[in-house]
């Protein structure tokens, strides 16, 4: 009896304080909270969907409480604006939930830590030696080794007569490229070999990340209704097991980077190498080290692939579009050489191509928590200190209000207008913006466009037999990125020489 007097009043603590926080401050209007879950049990899968819906509502700000935590939504460029350039101090702190706590070691990567000195310091350390143009320059021969190997498998598997009808999944070779590409970047190593066949120390990578995800999944409500945290423990074995696996692998690396660097003249530019050689000067400690690397791998690899899928969905869709990007191929590059990085800069459509991709299919359509650290004013409204304020992405990106007809892929809306995409627009927004800006957006931009523009140099494609374009489906599933909700499949027919179509390995 004791104890259900206890969760009584305590049920009763929590209902009185969060009335008394809605009295207190103007919140911004939302749908109406439910006893002790807030909005939990009405929140669609598609979160950012769902958000937009009430946005259409309640308005382009709006509160949503899961469980007894504010979470304030904006989706229009405007406030986003207010959120992440003019109150952006105030609202630069993390939320974190225990996976995050555990994996992050408290916050000491860049992603997940709260700011301060820590981050201010962290920062430093990747926008002024990790992400320099220098620096990305010197690792463009692996990434577009990866391509030219993505090229090779697709020539190889486009030939065979089952795939001259029904297709080939492209998420299977764009993963394959964005995993090499980012385990290459970081590690300085490639755990595939060219037949496809992963090593043992790249099962093990994989088994980690899945791990990850799975834990990160398996949290309980408690996770949105902390005083309930008691009643649902989490598995603290569970993290520490996986922490410690995880760290292992990554040490292990260190290692072999550590005395290769003291049999050879010096430092490659690979990221664990950047970084064991700036732990002195930044007093890094091995947790950060770690930190950063795997924010750069949970950062990097998913996304990239992501994005280069919807992008690739929508040129099948668009034989038009499709069509203009290869003239421009022809024109710029021909059709006697593979095209480069340093192409890019010459092909202005492509870039238009890759924006409008970037637009309408964000990896990341609804940004990660801002937590507010002092109360602040948004649109008119109280946020109170403690509040997750989020920016709907995907939401601004779609408002018909600075978007002429938003939902249509249009490259050509770049041409008549140059829109920034790296932080100082405040309506294409897919690294974010102000403090928290993603120091790594050049590398993912080039990332995709190198995928995107391989496939579509070398490669027509077109829907599998009896599949018409407008038929491709393009939902989405839930999650915190948005893979597409069926993998999308296309027929390849090459455009180049089939000796342009093979890999030429470089070891780095």
């Amino acid at each position: 009896m004791s104890w259900f007097l206890i969760a009584a009043a305590a049920i009763a603590a929590v209902v009185s304080y969060n009335l008394i926080q809605r009295l207190r401050f103007k919140l911004p209007p939302g749908p109406r909270p439910k006893p002790i879950v807030g909005n939990l049990y009405d929140i669609k899968p598609v979160r950012f969907r769902c958000y937009y819906e009430w946005a259409q509502s309640y308005g382009p700000i709006i509160s949503v409480w899961i469980g007894s935590i504010l979470n304030v939504v904006v989706s229009n460029a405007e406030l986003a604006k207010e959120v992440l350039k003019e109150h952006d101090q105030k609202l630069a702190d993390r939320h974190r939930n225990r996976s995050t706590e555990a994996f992050s070691r408290n916050g000491q990567d860049l992603i997940w830590a709260d700011y301060g000195p820590h981050y201010v310091k962290v920062r430093k350390v990747c926008t002024l030696e990790l992400f320099t143009p220098k620096r990305l320059e010197s690792l463009r021969p692996i990434r577009e080794d990866e391509v030219t190997a993505m090229v090779e498998s697709v020539f190889n598997d486009c030939n065979l007569p089952e795939n001259r009808t029904k297709g080939l999944q492209l998420r299977k070779y764009l993963g394959e490229v964005a995993f090499n590409n980012i385990t290459r970047l970081a590690f300085g190593k490639r755990f595939m070999n060219a037949e496809g066949v992963i090593d043992e120390q790249g099962l093990e990578f994989k088994a980690i990340v899945s791990n990850g995800l799975k834990l990160g999944a398996s949290l309980s409500i408690a996770e949105h209704i902390p005083w309930l945290r008691w009643m649902f423990p989490a598995d603290e074995k569970a993290f520490a097991k996986h922490g410690a696996r995880r760290d292992l692998l990554t040490r292990a690396i260190m290692e072999e980077h550590t005395l290769a660097r003291q049999n050879s003249s010096g430092a490659k530019q690979h990221f664990v190498d950047a970084l064991l050689t700036l732990k002195d000067k930044y007093d890094l400690s091995e947790d950060t080290i770690i930190g950063l690397l795997w924010d750069m791998i949970t950062a990097g690899m998913d996304t990239s692939a992501i994005t280069a899928e919807w992008a690739m969905a929508e040129m099948i869709k668009s034989p038009r579009v499709q069509q203009k990007v290869q003239e421009e191929f022809d024109r710029v590059v021909g059709l006697d050489r593979v095209l480069t990085e340093q192409d890019f800069s010459r092909l202005p459509y492509l870039q238009c191509v890759v924006k409008e991709s970037f637009r309408l299919h964000p990896p990341t359509p609804l940004m990660l928590p801002h937590r507010s650290n002092a109360d602040v004013k948004i649109g008119g409204y109280d946020i109170p200190k403690g509040s997750n304020v989020h920016v709907n992405v995907w939401a601004v990106a779609r408002d018909p209000a600075v978007w002429k007809n938003p939902l249509e892929f249009r490259p050509e809306r770049f041409l008549e207008e140059d829109v920034d995409m790296k932080g100082h627009d405040f309506r294409l927004l897919p690294f974010g913006a102000g403090r928290r800006v993603c120091p790594g957006a050049q590398l993912g931009i080039n990332l995709v466009t190198s995928m995107m523009s391989h496939l579509l140099h070398h490669f027509v494609w077109t829907p599998p037999q009896g599949i018409k374009p407008e038929e491709i489906d393009m939902s989405e599933n839930p999650g915190l990125v948005t893979y597409m909700r069926t993998p999308v499949h296309a027929v390849a027919t090459p455009r180049l020489p089939s000796d342009l179509c093979k890999r030429v390995p470089f070891d780095m």
